[in-house]
């Protein structure tokens, strides 16, 4: 994505936030970011396509995010999982998501409501796979359930602590808590072995580029940063960082990743080898290799 077109996603969010998505009209959007029609219908065919650019945006930070947080720890410590879901709160909080998903789902826009619906069940098969990396395989039959109950869980305790305090501080209380609550669940009914969802379902809930396995895209978030912290010439470093982001957003977003041009890309990067981790660029290129299997 080009920095211009980041720029009106940036200043159409800042609009939203301050007089919301339905009252903000594409000439308002015009105005503060300082384009054109021409250049705004260049972008985007509608405003609704230009709230699905922002939100997929969030989400891929969110996603990095949550990423660089399991760099170098083990998937299984719980207190990181906590800390993966307080940063994806605040993350919410600061883009102000919840105030316009609320505007989203009043909306008689299809196209927003299912993107809506699709991110939630994108936020529930990761809550599903971290619980399985947490409590184990043998849990695995439960799991979807649990997802599913803590989301709800976490999602009133917020609500009514809220409510109770008059702010959102000490959410980090409120997500150790829920998290305890929720070992508990786990065990309770993984021994008394019933099951209400099959975790199948998810699988068929998820579009099929969402179907990346977690540790595929951890490795490939931590090679990539590897090599982008390898950087060493500063002429090279802005071209170097480019090649790697698109290569990463290629394989984690694109609905049909193209391997002539991340191979073509690849082959950009080895001429820097002299910059870059040459273990790490071969980490990288064994992952493309796997990937496209």
């Amino acid at each position: 994505m080009n920095a211009r077109k980041k720029h009106v996603i940036k200043m159409a969010h800042q609009l939203f936030i301050d007089k919301g998505f339905q009252a903000t009209s594409i000439q308002d959007i015009l105005d503060y970011s300082g384009i054109s029609k021409g250049t705004f219908y260049n972008y985007f065919s509608s405003k609704n396509e230009l709230l699905l650019a922002l939100f997929s945006t969030i989400y891929k930070e969110l996603e990095m995010a949550r990423n660089e947080l399991l760099i170098g720890q083990d998937p299984a410590d719980i207190e990181v999982f906590k800390k993966q879901i307080e940063l994806q709160l605040k993350i919410n909080r600061s883009n102000k998501l919840i105030s316009l998903f609320e505007e989203v789902l009043v909306s008689n826009d299809e196209d927003l409501k299912q993107f809506m619906k699709r991110s939630h069940f994108r936020i529930l098969r990761w809550l599903y796979y971290r619980f399985i990396d947490i409590f184990g395989e043998e849990k695995k039959p439960y799991l979807l359930d649990c997802s599913i109950m803590f989301m709800g869980i976490l999602q009133h305790n917020l609500k009514y602590h809220k409510l109770a305090h008059q702010s959102t501080a000490g959410i980090y209380k409120v997500i150790h808590y829920s998290v305890e609550r929720m070992i508990k669940i786990v065990n309770e009914v993984s021994e008394a072995d019933e099951q209400l969802v099959q975790p199948e379902l998810i699988e068929s809930l998820v579009p099929i580029r969402d179907h990346l396995d977690q540790s595929f895209q951890q490795k490939l978030y931590q090679t990539i940063l590897s090599l982008k912290k390898a950087l060493t010439h500063k002429d090279e470093h802005s071209q170097c960082i480019q090649l790697l982001d698109f290569i990463q957003e290629e394989l984690l977003h694109s609905k049909s990743p193209r391997q002539f041009l991340v191979d073509s890309t690849l082959l950009s990067l080895k001429t820097n080898q002299s910059t870059l981790g040459h273990m790490e660029l071969q980490k990288l290129e064994q992952l493309v290799s796997d990937f496209f299997a």
